[in-house]
Order: structure tokens, then sequence, then C-alpha cells
């Protein structure tokens, strides 16, 4: 998926930044955290012990801050300048569950600038830092998930308080939660091969940052529970940033760039520019890379390369907002594969209004409104600056299979997006889309394949070119192969995070509560030798809304209950000793004797299938 062209000039300075041996030049003196206190046993919190030791290495000029293998509980951490904190594999930095662990600091927060808990590793402010090991850092979210809207979620918590007032768009700043790692104003950063679990909100994030270089990092953030707003990497109003080989599974953004927020942002007017993102791969999540929100300083001379999205909502994504302005230009994505990806170019500057547009309710007293309110608010002057503006971009060899629809785009008839080109570009979905507002769009050898014969619905749409359509005849259901081999399903399921592949009963592989699910199509293996009752949640909407989906089964396996809210195409495997005489509620079903499966298919949310006469 990586790609073989020659590299432009940007990727190619970027690279004699970073592969420079003298790029972070760190002293060889080795600080022990064990040595000033540090108790690796996942119980003792060891802030002031890691802490002392970093002061230790930097009164001493720099050098290597190390722990021995364990678990430590720990707030906030300051790493400072010509340190390397290194975090080896068997070490894992655990993020305590105590928000007065975290002291506030100066920063900006989706856009806005305010105080804000520090994060669990931070370099605030610092020159020549490393972060780097295969070890762990945990950031325990479940604490601040919980506290924005509850278990299970908008259930309770803030979220939940914030839409009955009308404050839904204030909520994301009032309910402050802890990031996993954070580099703020800072310069020669490496970021290397560890891994990031359960993030309290934005995983790994760069802002006011020059020459960060992000490499090999992991990010699971799907594991008990889900987490709103746990973007993967953000580069946020920075410069000179390469992010790569990098494999993320979050509940929002994947990789995201992003450059300050209407009003503050405005006025701050700082961009993100001189990025290169590449050869990495992106899971569930809802944007394989997303350039916003927040646009409003501007963002140019980006590329994005060898990137590949299994199963992530949307791939290609832009999202903006009438006051939020910015103009977005000089950007190439290329090499770029996206599978299972609900919305593989979805352009929406108009996004999410009742977040977008905040007014303070009348009945709120003028003198308990926060600064940050007040910032939110301010109006943008004149209007028309807060128009954003995305020219100048280039899209080549890409290839998307099993999409739902193919382009989604809507900008503005004031500056419609503009000056776009396309080439060598393969698209399989299920339906064309539509574009709105746009001029100037060049399509080269681009292939579009839907059922039917729809072709892209235009509105306002002047010089855009139409792809190649290749219109196929939709397959007939009972046409489909409906049975897979089950050693080949098993060793998917056990190998691979990127099938949507779950077996119940299966001694190994069972659903946990609260693993999110982003993909059309689920299979499920069934082994009905008691009742089992199972729920996970997945995202309905932008990482801040999900819904439950309860799977029951019911004794032993004659009747079997699925209620969500999501249409799924759902291929169920059902282990019975014999053809049963009657199924109920499936669309189509077969029964495979010499393998002993009954095999069973349906689409929809909600839905009641009965097997009788199972043995």
């Amino acid at each position: 998926m990586y790609a073989t062209s020659e590299k432009s000039e940007l990727v190619k300075r970027l690279e004699s930044i970073f592969y420079n041996p003298a790029f972070i030049s760190i002293p060889d003196a080795v600080f022990n955290v064990g040595d000033y206190g540090a108790i690796g046993d996942g119980k003792t919190l060891n802030t002031k012990a890691i802490q002392e030791t970093i002061n230790a290495a930097a009164e001493a000029g720099g050098g290597v801050v190390k722990f021995p293998k364990g678990i430590y509980l720990s707030g906030a951490i300051f790493v400072k300048s010509n340190i390397e904190l290194r975090i080896d594999e068997g070490v894992t930095i655990k993020a305590i569950q105590d928000e007065n662990q975290y002291p506030e600091v100066w920063s900006r927060i989706a856009g806005v600038e305010m105080a804000w808990p520090a994060a669990l590793i931070n370099v605030y402010k610092q020159k020549n830092v490393r972060i780097t090991g295969k070890g762990v850092i945990d950031g325990n979210g479940k604490y601040w998930w919980d506290k924005f809207w509850g278990d299970p979620p908008r259930s309770g918590g803030m979220y939940v308080d914030y839409v009955k007032r009308d404050l839904r768009w204030a909520v994301d700043y009032d309910c402050k939660r802890v990031r996993a790692v954070v580099a703020y104003g800072s310069e020669n950063v490496l970021l290397k091969d560890f891994t990031v679990e359960r993030s309290g909100f934005w995983t790994v994030t760069m802002t006011y940052c020059n020459r960060v270089h992000v490499d090999g990092v992991v990010i699971r953030n799907n594991i008990g529970g889900f987490g709103p707003s746990s973007d993967g990497v953000n580069t946020d109003s920075s410069s000179d940033i390469l992010v790569e080989n990098c494999d993320i599974d979050c509940n929002d953004d994947n990789l995201c760039i992003k450059a300050g927020k209407d009003w503050d942002g405005l006025r701050v007017n700082r961009p993100a520019e001189n990025i290169v993102y590449r050869n990495s791969i992106t899971r569930s999540g809802h944007g394989l890379i997303t350039l916003g929100s927040e646009t409003s300083g501007g963002i140019r001379n980006l590329e994005v390369y060898g990137l590949k999205a299994i199963g992530t909502t949307m791939g290609i994504r832009f999202k903006s907002a009438k006051v939020r302005g910015g103009l977005m230009e000089n950007i190439r994505f290329h090499d770029i594969v996206m599978e299972n990806v609900t919305y593989p170019f979805h352009f929406e500057l108009n996004w999410y209004p009742s977040y977008s547009y905040p007014t303070i309710p009348q009945e709120i007293p003028k003198d308990s409104i926060p600064d940050r309110w007040i910032s939110l608010t301010n109006p943008v002057e004149p209007p028309e600056k807060g128009i954003p503006e995305f020219r100048n971009l280039t899209f080549e060899d890409i290839s998307v299979r099993f999409a739902r629809q193919a382009f989604y785009v809507n900008a503005y008839s004031e500056k419609p997006m503009n000056h776009i080109f396309w080439k060598n570009v393969n698209i399989e979905a299920d339906e064309p889309g539509e574009i709105k507002h746009a001029t100037k769009w060049t399509m080269e050898n681009v292939h579009l394949t839907v059922p039917g014969d729809e072709k892209i619905s235009m509105t306002d749409a002047k010089n855009v070119a139409q792809p190649q359509y290749i219109f196929r005849k939709p397959a007939k259901t009972e046409e489909r192969k409906v049975f897979v081999e089950l050693k080949k399903l098993l060793d998917t399921a056990k190998n691979s995070t990127e099938e949507n592949i779950i077996a119940i009963d299966e001694k190994n592989r069972k659903i946990t509560p609260g693993d999110t699910l982003f993909s059309e199509e689920i299979t499920l293996l069934i082994y009905p030798d008691k009742e089992n009752n199972f729920q996970f949640f997945e995202p309905w909407g932008d990482g801040v809304v999900v819904s439950p989906v309860d799977v029951n089964l019911f004794a032993p396996g004659n009747q079997l209950i699925v209620k969500g809210e999501r249409i799924h195409k759902w291929t169920l495997y059902i282990r019975v000793s014999e053809k049963p005489e009657v199924v109920n509620g499936a669309d189509t079903w077969n029964y495979y004797p010499d393998k002993q499966w009954l095999v069973l298919e349906k689409q929809g949310s909600k839905f009641t299938i009965q097997v009788r006469s199972i043995k």
C-alpha cells in the first residue's frame, strides 16, 4: 500500500530533518526512576518520583529516564528539554483517576485557548525531547468517558445535562478530560514506538510545535467502553511535522490536522503547514485523515500517502463551518487504500450546526458566563471572514472498496471547493453521492462502480467533471455466496482485527461489553450451549453519540434477538446438529450438514430469528 513514486520536495526536506542522526542529541547518562522511589506495582502513586527523576536528569544537562518493568500509576508528568523518556516493553505508565493529579495549564482545546488539565505525559514549551520504547501509556480513560456522558453512553454525565439546557456546544469545553500525550509550544520532539490505550480525551496532540516526528505509535482506545472525542494523532497549528508507521483504533478522527476555531482561532491566525502523514493504518474511528473542524488559521502544504483504512467510518474528511474561516490549499492525497469505509470522501463545510453555531441561553446570568464561552460565541467580523475555502487539492492513486456513498461534498456558493484534481481513483460504492458548491474539478482515469444507473447529484457545480461510471446490476440475494469455511472464519477472528467477526461461546472469543464496531457487515459465530446476553456500542454521528447493540440468544439457540439502531448486513453461523424444520425471520438460510452449520443472512437493525427443531 505504500507509495513508490518519486518523493516530493516536502517529503525529502522533512526526511533530511528527522532522519539526520544529529536530530535530538540526548546525553547518554541514565536515570532510573526506581532510584528515586518509583514502585511499579500498579498501586503506588509515582508522580513525584518520576518527576524528580526527570528533574535530576535535566539539572545534570540531560539524559535517559528509564523504568524497571512494571505498572507505574501516575498523574501529570512533565518531560524537560534534553530528556529521553524511555518506556520499554514491559513498562506501563498508567493514569490515576484523580483530577487533582493533573494541574491546569494554559493550552488550546478544540481550537480555543483556555486553561485545561495537563496531560498524563507533557512536553510543555521544551526543546530536544524523545519519548520512545515499546511500552504502554495507559490513559485509564473510563472515568473521564463516564464524566462526559455516563455509562452506558448518553445515559448521564455532563452531556445529558448540557443538551437539556441547549448547551451542547459547551460541554466539550466544560467537561475537562485528561489527554494522554501532549507536545505544546515545543520543538525537536520524537514520539516513537510506544502504545497508547484508553485515552481520556485526545490521544497524541502537537499544538504550536515545530519539528515533531511521530513514528510507529499504536493507539488502542476501544478497550472497556466508548470514549468520546478520543482522536488518534492531532496536529494543531504546527509546522514541519512527520507522522508515519502508526496503527490507530479510536473513537473519533484517527489522523487529524487542526488550526484554531472561529473568533479565537482567527485571532491567533496560526496555520498548520509543511506536514506529511504517511504509511499508517486506521481501524475504528471517524476519519482516516481529517482536516478540521478547526480550520481558522488555515492548512497548507500537506501530503498524505501510504494510508490504509479498514472499517473507518469516513476516509478523507473535511469539516468546517461558516464562522470558522481559513484557507486550505496545496494539499495532496495519494496511494491510499480504503475498505469498508462508509464515506470515503466526505467534505462537510457546514458541519454539526448544534456544535458549530453556539448561542448562550438568555436565562444564564451574565456574571456566571466563563471566558471560554465568550471566546466561543464572539462573532466573526466581517461575516465573510468566517467562510472557509478549500482549493488546489490533488487526489491520486486511491482505491476504495465496499463504500456506501462515494462522494459527499457540501461547501458554500461564496467559496466553492475549487481547483480539485483527481487521477487514477477507483471507487466501488452502493450509491454515487452528491456534490454541492464546487468548481473546476478535473478527473483523469477515475472510475466509479455503482449499482443501477444513478450518477452523482450536482448542485451549483461548475466545470466539475464526472467520473467514468461502471453500472452493475444489484446482486440477487439467492446468488450470493453464503458459506465460508469455519476454519477460515475463526483464523481471521483470532489473528486479525481487520474483519468484524465475532464468536460467541468459542473458548477465547466473546463479545466484550463496550466493544465498538464500525462495519456495514458483521459475521456472528454462535455456539448455542447456553443463554447469552451481550451488548456493545457503536458510533452514531461524530464521536459524541453512540447506540447500544444487544445480542440475546435463548435456550439453547432456538431464538436470537438482535436490537440496535444502525442497519448492518448480518451473516449468522449457528452450530446445530441437524437441519431445522423451520427458520423464521431470516432473509435467507442454508444448512451444511458436513459442517453442522446453519447459515442465515439478515439485513436490519432490530430483528428476531426463530429456529425450530434444533438439537
